[in-house]
């Protein structure tokens, strides 16, 4: 090997290939490409989720936790919002549900899976999963509270048709739900932070950056990771709508309702978080995970609602928040599932189990409802 060859500088994958998915979605966005093109944006669309997890995860090493655990969380949802948004404005009519749909979603794939997934590598690691009670009740309270809010009274309000905010009540839930989250940041991060990070067996506080010690990045690196984070969720974003028409063309040659096809989408986006908090608790750090889990669903409520409230001044067509009966039911027994699950700090291979069969459910109801 040359001196030359030895000074040429590595290109790591983590950076490469969120630039080429942004550069794939650039030159798809608007096609409607073959089958070839899809195989190719669909590996781009796995390599931009496993390359935003590690950029995630170096963020977190510098600022900490639990500051780390809201990057991720609120950079995928704020994607979120604008890809409904976006879904909202070309759909016209027929997306008059597509916001409710895909918060729905979220809240039970992160209170299902999320927290399912991370409490069954904890119990399959340790026997037992510790945690904060303190800390994870305050968040599931805020998560419950933004969902019956907004999702469930609407349901039964009868001052608009259909299962409708009328405008006054779309702008008290939007600014009810932008101060619960607004206060909620607050608390994890300033006030009671404390209540947020990891805990040991003993329920003790342990080291947040846990047992590697490694030195944090520099503010050189993470920054480059912060860039890079954006470009690769924009990437899964982005590409994921690239592939919805062949998920809607599967989602409908299986008979399923369209409404599939966001639990589909949101299944994508949230896939970063996923991993991430499975890699917490497998680092004996279950409160990351339940940060990441119930953060993602808190944010996608406390800023999707406001958002879209503002975004409805202009948008045509109905704007429908409220649950079916089915939904309903299947978010009050995860909910109290959950309080269940949090109440004594500690969780056991059984709760788990109980979480990933409520996910079940509902994908399973999802397609078959």
């Amino acid at each position: 090997m040359t001196v030359a060859s030895r000074a040429l500088p590595t290109i790591r994958w983590t950076t490469a290939v969120p630039v080429v998915a942004l550069l794939a979605l650039v030159l798809t966005w608007g096609s409607h490409p073959g089958t070839p093109v899809l195989i190719v944006v669909g590996v781009l669309l796995a390599g931009s989720t496993l390359a935003a997890v590690h950029h995630a995860e170096v963020v977190a090493h510098r600022v900490g936790e639990p500051l780390g655990s809201l990057v991720l969380a609120v950079a995928v949802t704020i994607i979120e919002v604008a890809l409904i948004v976006t879904l909202m404005v070309s759909g016209g009519k027929d997306t008059g549900t597509l916001a409710r749909d895909t918060v729905f979603a979220a809240v039970m794939i992160t209170c299902g899976g999320i927290v399912g997934a991370s409490l069954l590598t904890a119990t399959l690691r340790n026997r037992v999963a510790t945690f904060s009670a303190e800390g994870t009740g305050t968040a599931l309270a805020t998560v419950g509270t933004l969902a019956v809010l907004c999702m469930v009274v609407p349901a039964f309000t009868t001052g608009a048709p259909g299962r409708e905010f009328t405008g006054g009540q779309l702008a008290f839930a939007a600014v009810a739900s932008f101060v619960l989250y607004a206060s909620f940041v607050f608390v994890q991060t300033i006030r009671h932070r404390d209540y947020f990070l990891p805990v040991d067996q003993a329920g003790k506080v342990v080291d947040p950056q846990g047992e590697e010690h490694a030195a944090p990045p520099s503010d050189r690196q993470t920054v480059t990771s912060l860039g890079l984070l954006v470009v690769a969720l924009v990437s899964v974003v982005g590409l994921a709508k690239i592939e919805s028409p062949a998920i809607e063309d599967l989602v409908e040659s299986a008979g399923a309702p369209q409404s599939a096809v966001g639990v589909v989408i949101a299944l994508l986006v949230l896939l970063p978080e996923t991993i991430a908090a499975i890699n917490a608790a497998r680092r004996d750090r279950v409160q990351v995970s339940l940060n990441l889990g119930l953060g993602s669903a808190m944010a996608s409520i406390g800023l999707t609602i406001p958002a879209i409230a503002v975004a409805s001044i202009w948008l045509d067509g109905p704007l429908e928040l409220g649950l079916e009966p089915v939904q309903i039911v299947l978010l009050s027994i995860t909910l109290l599932a959950s309080v269940l699950t949090v109440v004594p700090g500690r969780a056991t291979l059984q709760q788990a189990v109980v979480h990933l069969v409520l996910l079940g459910a509902f994908l399973f109801l999802a397609v078959s409802p």
